[in-house]
């Protein structure tokens, strides 16, 4: 059974070891090569309160930074020239701001010896922390081909293809990972796998029920010429997931662009690329939410106070609503505003406001122009629901009426939904599903061209907004 989070923690100490070593072999080298230069006499070799505290800072430093690469995520599914490649460019960057910020004021025998000191600080760094990770990964490899690690595999039809290329990958003497757990039928008539004792367990539209229920973690699309009609339903029905998708190659030319190969000596498939932004963007955009709402919810809480008196005696009723969204991978969670409807408005069901909806207060239609009903969000945006920008969260209700006219409204769930959006600052609030769905567009370009860049325009849009007041 394989433990993410323990083959996790070896990784970081693998780190915290390697990185440990390698300050104390730099601080060595300094004291007994560089310093007896600079004095022109032996130094006494002293471990003094700037070592140790290095020894704790630096570790805990390296971590971090392999922390925003994305150096603890997929831990199953490392391999070692990724590890090659990640580990050289870390190394590089974290002696750069090491050797910037602790070294650089150092005093030595000649200016060549801050080039041959920060190569020596490189050398190190990057020697211990690829060894120690390229042992770890090499383990990982090889319980992988040995079928001892595995990802729990879907089949997605189950005609000649699909019965080829299981065959071909359970009969790899090095398994690429896959552990097959049975297959979908795509037009009720290919059932052909039955027979290679692969059990059918449904057809491709009740996929996402399947996926929790079964752990799958990859879904293989074995379609034949015929039906590739199917491939955008298919995919419709596995966006949003955290499935990674693989394609037979000879349907490269239907998402040209968009795929990439994921192996030499395995099976010959095609993954769906899934990758919106690097780890390194991902992580500074969460650091960025985190550290935002925090100073929001502190500094704006005299107008929280002020927000709250006008909701409260603008009429009888709780200062805060909350209501359930959807947010990633279509989980729910609770969205928190400042009210600005009478209490009781959708006591006849769930129901979409408009410019002119009588339920709105006159506190409430203010907030609304200004976007001050959604300030309470920054506590979501804190705690991991939302961020500051991303696709607004809707309800389940109004998700599966989009889904009859718009299947592709699940590519919007593949990231957090956000406090404003690329959609909310071009179009504002939508009134009825026809106008959620000419929305949806520019929620669905945000999320092609997702960058901190645009997330940094769209914020600076949304400002404009709440200072003019004229939010739709």
């Amino acid at each position: 059974m394989m433990n993410r989070k323990a083959q996790a923690m070896r990784y970081i100490a693998a780190d915290l070891l390697a990185s440990a070593a390698a300050w104390t072999l730099f601080f060595l080298f300094r004291k007994l090569y560089l310093e007896p230069l600079k004095y022109d006499h032996p130094v006494p070799l002293e471990f003094g309160t700037r070592f140790w505290l290095g020894l704790v800072l630096v570790p805990l430093f390296w971590v971090l930074l392999f922390t925003a690469t994305g150096g603890y995520t997929d831990i199953f599914r490392r391999f070692r020239t990724k590890e090659l490649e990640q580990t050289l460019l870390v190394s590089f960057i974290g002696s750069i701001v090491i050797f910037f910020a602790l070294l650089l004021d150092d005093v030595v025998a000649g200016p060549s010896y801050y080039y041959y000191s920060f190569g020596v600080l490189f050398g190190l760094n990057f020697l211990l922390l690829f060894t120690f990770r390229f042992l770890l990964t090499s383990r990982t490899v090889k319980r992988v081909h040995d079928r001892t690690i595995g990802f729990n595999t879907l089949l997605v039809g189950g005609n000649e293809r699909a019965i080829a290329i299981h065959q071909e990958i359970e009969g790899l003497p090095r398994s690429p990972g896959n552990r097959f757990v049975g297959f979908v039928s795509i037009n009720g008539c290919d059932q052909h796998l039955v027979e290679s004792g692969l059990p059918l367990l449904g057809k491709w539209n009740e996929l996402r029920a399947l996926i929790p229920r079964y752990g799958v973690e990859e879904a293989i699309i074995a379609v034949e010429s015929s039906e590739h009609g199917h491939i955008s339903k298919i995919l419709n029905e596995l966006d949003a997931t955290p499935v990674r998708i693989k394609i037979i190659p000879d349907m490269y030319d239907i998402l040209a662009g968009s795929v990439k190969m994921t192996s030499i000596f395995g099976a010959p498939l095609i993954e769906v690329n899934p990758q919106i932004m690097p780890a390194w963007q991902f992580s500074l955009k969460r650091a960025f939410d985190i550290v935002f709402s925090a100073l929001a919810l502190v500094l704006l809480s005299p107008v929280f106070l002020v927000i709250a008196l006008m909701v409260k005696f603008s009429s009888p009723g709780p200062v805060f609503f909350s209501q359930e969204r959807i947010g990633k991978f279509g989980r729910p969670f609770r969205i928190y505003k400042f009210r600005s409807m009478y209490q009781g408005a959708e006591m006849n069901g769930p129901q979409l406001s408009s410019s002119t909806d009588t339920r709105i207060t006159r506190a409430g239609r203010w907030l609304r122009r200004t976007r001050m009903d959604e300030l309470p969000q920054f506590w979501n945006v804190l705690i991991g629901d939302m961020s500051l920008v991303g696709p607004r969260p809707e309800r389940q209700f109004f998700i599966d009426a989009i889904l009859q006219v718009a299947p592709h409204y699940r590519h919007l769930h593949k990231v957090r939904p956000g406090i404003t959006s690329w959609g909310q600052v071009k179009f504002g609030y939508a009134e009825n599903v026809e106008q959620m769905v000419r929305r949806l567009k520019y929620d669905i370009l945000y999320i092609e061209n997702m960058s901190l860049g645009v997330d940094l325009k769209i914020l600076a849009y949304t400002v404009l907004i709440i200072l003019r007041g004229d939010g739709k």
